[in-house]
């Protein structure tokens, strides 16, 4: 690869002695040294101060430059016609020209901006000045303000037509030479990204793309065929272009290089390059254009030096193929730059060869680098294939190996599944017992829950019936006497001793204390009463229980449910015990209120089981019932005084089996099925509860 670089040197050398653009019709040219004071033409004629530059090349350095200049036709061209005054500088501001004879200005000729492009019907890209025969005649001095905003270079030439149209010709073939390369290789690098899909094409397209563009708005060849109605276009292109081509050729060597495994103290210098130049870009757009120029240059020097660098390494030091022709691509490059700026300050001759060497090095970096990617999709083709054949080789290892252990997974399937079938009807048989187990014990909670209502039942209606029954012998014995003197009266004879038989029947009536008989027979019947409309409340609440097993729902109000409740089980009440009830007024909720009654019954119960587990009573324990609306919701909270749970009991009320209670006092379902019912309800049941400090139990019921 590098011998091929030794003879690309050895066939460049040849070209640096080609003949230069200083023939000897070259004008002697002479500099004004004042170039920053502005001057008028009588001024700059009857001035002393102009030195004789040494070459019809100016190169007055960058910036803003505003220069005078005083040269003359050369003797030999005197008896021409048609002769031109030709400035080789597109991206010149300003170029004022006086033919001065005698102290006496002949004529004045003067471009500016656009009128240095040559029009798009004309061959060129740089305007000449024609030098009329009558003014060629008279052997005038010419003088020359040159304003420039870019770098100052700039080969005065006075020629006849002829040669001048044979130049321009000349480079327009190069400039069609130049623009087809690069074009090809945009679109081969195209195709070939939408081929294989790699971003490195894509950053190499846009290099491509903006490179031409750069080089050509240097040449003014842009402004000529894009934008030649367009001032800041022509003005700011060159920085604008180069800038993005930066931009996008360090992107690409970032990804193609694959700097951040292969160096990564450099990739970040590189990162860091490209943000420097989008902000450098930014400056460039928003007309800081000089200052943009420079840094867009100091940046370029930057990237070159180190891409070579990071290439160098790449190659030499890790053996990556493709880097060997980015770092010739590149050296190519930066041998072109050298020259082509070598040239203008004298070092190489400035002939056809130095002046077209930066397109002539671009097409071949360009070119070199379409090679390199294509080197880089071979090498990642030639690596795919020994990852296919590695990866074929595993899988016939892998087939082998598959086919030898069948046997053997057979065998140890087949043990397997025979262990499985034995475990699964084990596990089947432990499932029935389960079940028919879990089943007795939930019948076992109904049953205990129909015992408790039954001695509940019992004990409330055993009170009022034997106080109904206590009443019955007094009260026979009082309607006894009543009837005694009743039949005394009945037995009265009017026509015997009447006061006697009064007499005798108010000794009766003392004797048996009439008025208290009375009082007694009233106070016996309100004791009945009282009994029969206890009893009969009794019965209204145990309708609430008729039915447990029933899945109808209907329309239910809670607030009855509770105190029903609480009747059947109010002989379960320690003496200490107070029932708080703070019930809002409730809509009917739709729901089974068997179901419910059960859940409002075990929770109560649990309620008064917990106080009466405290070790040390307080002078009124309580249970407070609550219940409110909210929105579409009921909700009802049974809090009471008793031993609290600690977080890990509260985890595990729910589960199936757990109980606190002790053994025999209870099955650990309650508190499950009350789960159930309420989630068959679409409800949910919280529970808040602190060691020492109670237990609250709130049950959210959807209305309907």
């Amino acid at each position: 690869m590098f011998k091929n670089l030794i003879l690309l040197l050895l066939f460049t050398a040849t070209f640096l002695n080609a003949k230069a653009f200083e023939t000897p019709n070259a004008p002697t040219l002479y500099t004004l040294d004042n170039s920053i004071t502005k001057k008028n033409i009588q001024e700059v004629i009857g001035s002393h101060d102009f030195k004789k530059y040494t070459s019809n090349i100016l190169n007055l350095g960058f910036g803003n430059k505003n220069y005078w200049v005083k040269t003359s036709i050369p003797q030999n061209l005197i008896n021409y016609n048609n002769l031109i005054l030709f400035i080789d500088q597109s991206r010149l501001s300003f170029v004022n020209i006086f033919y001065v004879k005698d102290s006496k200005v002949l004529l004045n000729q003067h471009l500016r901006n656009f009128n240095l492009i040559s029009p798009s019907n004309l061959i060129g890209n740089v305007a000449y000045n024609n030098i009329p025969d009558s003014i060629i005649n008279t052997d005038p001095d010419i003088y020359i303000n040159i304003v420039s905003k870019e770098l100052f270079v700039a080969p005065v030439m006075i020629q006849t037509k002829q040669e001048t149209t044979t130049q321009l010709i000349r480079r327009d073939l190069i400039f069609g030479l130049y623009s087809g390369a690069l074009l090809i290789m945009f679109l081969y690098n195209l195709f070939l990204f939408f081929s294989v899909r790699d971003k490195s094409y894509v950053f190499y397209v846009f290099y491509i793309l903006f490179t031409w563009l750069s080089q050509i708005s240097v040449q003014g060849f842009a402004t000529k065929y894009f934008w030649s109605d367009n001032l800041w276009l022509h003005e700011h292109s060159v920085t604008i272009f180069s800038l993005i081509a930066l931009i996008s050729g360090l992107s690409f060597s970032i990804s193609f290089l694959n700097t951040q495994k292969l160096v990564p103290r450099c990739h970040k210098i590189l990162q860091t390059l490209v943000g420097l130049s989008a902000i450098t870009l930014i400056l460039a757009l928003t007309n800081y254009v000089s200052f943009a120029f420079a840094l867009m240059q100091l940046f370029t020097a930057l990237s070159c030096i180190i891409a070579l660098i990071i290439a160098a390494y790449g190659y030499f030091k890790e053996n990556v193929k493709p880097a060997g022709y980015y770092l010739l691509a590149w050296t190519v490059l930066t041998i072109g730059i050298c020259m082509f700026i070598a040239k203008d300050y004298r070092i190489i001759p400035y002939n056809i060869f130095t002046i077209y060497i930066l397109q002539i090095a671009s097409v071949i970096e360009v070119t070199l680098l379409s090679f390199a990617l294509a080197d880089k999709i071979n090498l990642f083709k030639k690596e795919k294939e020994q990852s296919q054949a590695e990866a074929l080789r595993v899988l016939i290892e892998n087939e082998k190996l598959v086919r030898e252990q069948n046997v053997l997974l057979e065998i140890k399937v087949k043990e397997r599944t025979e262990a499985l079938e034995n475990t699964n009807q084990n596990l089947n048989e432990v499932l029935v017992n389960l079940k028919e187990a879990q089943s007795q014990l939930v019948d076992a909670e109904k049953m205990a829950g129909l015992g408790q209502l039954t001695a509940g039942i019992a004990h409330e209606i055993n009170n009022p019936i034997n106080f109904v029954t206590s009443n019955i012998k007094p009260l026979e014995l009082d309607i006894n006497e009543l009837d005694d003197v009743i039949h005394m009266y009945e037995k009265l004879d009017l026509t015997g001793n009447v006061e006697e038989q009064l007499s005798a029947i108010e000794n009766f009536k003392k004797r048996i204390d009439i008025n208290f008989v009375r009082s007694e027979i009233k106070s016996l019947l309100t004791g009945i009463g009282d009994g029969a409309r206890r009893t009969a409340e009794i019965i209204r609440s145990l309708k609430n229980f008729s039915r447990l097993d029933e899945n109808d729902t209907k329309p239910v109000d809670l607030n009855e449910g509770l105190d029903s409740t609480l009747v059947l089980i109010r002989s379960t009440f320690p003496s200490n015990l107070k029932i708080i009830k703070d019930y809002e007024v409730l809509p009917l909720v739709e729901c089974m209120p068997g179901k419910i009654n059960q859940v409002f019954m075990n929770l109560i119960t649990n309620a008064i089981y917990a106080i009466k587990a405290k070790s040390e009573q307080n002078e009124e324990e309580s249970v407070t019932i609550k219940t409110w609306q909210e929105e579409n919701h009921v909700k009802i909270s049974i809090k009471d005084s008793g031993t609290g749970m600690p977080e890990e009991v509260k985890q595990k009320i729910f589960e199936p089996f757990f109980t606190t209670k002790d053994v025999g006092e209870g099955t650990g379902l309650g508190l499950s099925i009350v789960f159930r019912i309420i989630e068959n309800h679409h409800g949910t049941i919280d529970v808040v509860t602190k060691v020492n400090q109670g237990t609250e139990f709130i049950i959210t019921l959807p209305v309907k």
